[in-house]
Order: structure tokens, then C-alpha cells, then sequence
């Protein structure tokens, strides 16, 4: 059986086909290649991306800023002693990102300028921190990516 050159260009693309579809309903079907998104509502979110902004920049314009440390017990938030910890209201998001099961909120509630996050709510790997947080009516948010060990 001979084959011509146009009969092997049509049998090559479908196979080319088969491969890439084999590997697409692969993805979608098994729930170890979970593809959810990041924020629910996105457009929602991106609607208040200025507000967001400007939190950032309050957060930097500080002379004092408060430190997110990675420790054996945990990561520890420390506030400078500029602030009192009585005024300081918010919450602390530790985002995963390869597993939105494992996000959680913690609020701020300080002990001598300190919060700390215990290591038996972390699993290894890298944590996106996002601390939104008010003081005297000024909001801020500090964001950072920590490394769990």
C-alpha cells in the first residue's frame, strides 16, 4: 500500500489531534491538575485595584514598616514600637497558591507588637502573605512571599 504525500499530511494532523485532545481531557478530568481561579470574583476585585494601590503605597511610605519574619515555630509579624497595638485592626491572608484549600485568615490581635502564625498551620513551600491592615483611620496592605521550610 502506497501513501501519497497529501493522505500522510491528514494522517499526521489527526494524530497531532488525538495527542492534544488525549492530554486536554486528561487535565480537565483529573482533579490533581486543579485550575480554579485565583479570586473568585475577579472583576469585582479588579474594580477596587486603585484602592489597593494606594493601601500598598501607604504601607510604603512608612519610615517604620512592620516585618514578616519565617522562623522555626512559624512567621512572625512584627510591628515597630511606633505603633500601639491597641489601634492596629485588620486580618493577615496567607494565600497558597498551588492549593486554595489551604488559605487561610487570621486577624490581628498583637502580643508586645508581635503576631505570630503557628508552623502547624503551614506546610512547606512558598506562602503568599497579605496583611490588611488600619491604624488611626489609615488603611494599609503589605504584601510578601514567604518560603516555609
Amino acid at each position: 500500500m502506497k501513501i501519497n504525500w497529501g493522505t500522510a499530511i491528514i494522517i499526521a494532523f489527526g494524530l497531532f489531534m488525538t495527542f492534544i485532545l488525549y492530554f486536554v481531557f486528561k487535565v480537565q478530568s483529573d482533579s490533581k491538575y486543579d485550575n480554579d481561579l485565583v479570586v473568585e470574583e475577579y472583576y469585582k476585585h479588579d474594580s477596587h485595584f486603585g484602592e489597593e494601590m494606594d493601601r500598598i503605597q501607604n504601607a510604603h511610605d512608612l519610615k517604620q514598616k512592620p516585618k514578616i519574619v519565617t522562623l522555626q515555630d512559624g512567621v512572625k509579624i512584627v510591628f515597630p514600637n511606633v505603633f500601639e497595638g491597641k489601634n492596629i485592626k485588620g486580618q493577615v491572608l496567607m494565600y497558597r497558591p498551588s492549593n486554595k484549600k489551604l488559605d487561610f485568615n487570621t486577624p490581628i490581635i498583637l502580643t508586645n507588637s508581635e503576631l505570630l502564625i503557628p508552623q502547624k498551620k503551614l506546610i512547606k513551600g512558598r506562602w503568599d502573605v497579605n496583611m490588611e491592615w488600619q491604624y488611626d483611620g489609615k488603611q494599609y496592605l503589605t504584601k510578601e512571599v514567604v518560603y516555609i521550610n
